[in-house]
């Protein structure tokens, strides 16, 4: 008899809906087509698109292209998934260089890749491009410094998108916060 894998909790970010009225999907669609994939416990916080669910490893594994052209078939417009565990996201937390260095909360947000970068595009980014916001790549993740804000940076998806060859996601810092709380909470 094959034994089922254990299910894990996960945060699935999307990226780009309910943004200016653009991409509209409600929270209770959302959480059906979770549910439909396979994941239980599904939980929406605030209404951007961060999605913490439980589903096995392999179910997960094949959640971010399932739930994209889920949406594309049911409300018209694709847009990217990227999932981060529990741990995960803890990593995220304690790796934050600029809230170690005393950085207000409020000026604090997370760039969430698709996949690790390779050196060379790395080496392609422009450390002055926005001042004097900051920004350090660790692994998967852009952790920024955003001392004006996300509006006026040109730090932007586009940008690291561009550059790194990869889809990335922005998070502000209560935002990552609570998404661990609420992982936690499983």
């Amino acid at each position: 008899m094959k034994q089922k894998k254990a299910a894990s909790t996960y945060v699935a970010l999307l990226r780009g809906i309910n943004l200016a009225g653009k991409n509209k999907l409600s929270m209770k669609d959302l959480t059906s087509i979770f549910a439909q994939a396979g994941c239980n416990n599904v939980r929406t916080y605030i209404q951007s698109g961060n999605v913490v669910f439980h589903a096995s490893p392999p179910i997960a594994q094949q959640l971010p292209a399932q739930i994209a052209q889920q949406i594309e078939e049911r409300f018209g417009f694709r847009i990217p998934v990227l999932l981060r565990t529990t741990e995960q996201l803890a990593s995220v937390i304690r790796n934050n260089p600029y809230l170690r260095a005393g950085t207000p909360q409020e000026q604090l947000h997370v760039y969430f890749l698709a996949q690790p970068s390779q050196a060379s595009h790395v080496a392609q980014l422009d450390p002055n491009r926005s001042a004097p916001d900051v920004y350090c790549l660790r692994g998967q993740e852009i952790y920024l410094q955003l001392p004006n804000g996300m509006a006026r940076t040109k730090l932007t998806n586009a940008y690291f998108d561009a550059r790194l060859f990869t889809t990335c996601t922005a998070r502000n810092w209560n935002t990552v916060l609570k998404l661990f709380e609420l992982m936690q909470e499983s």
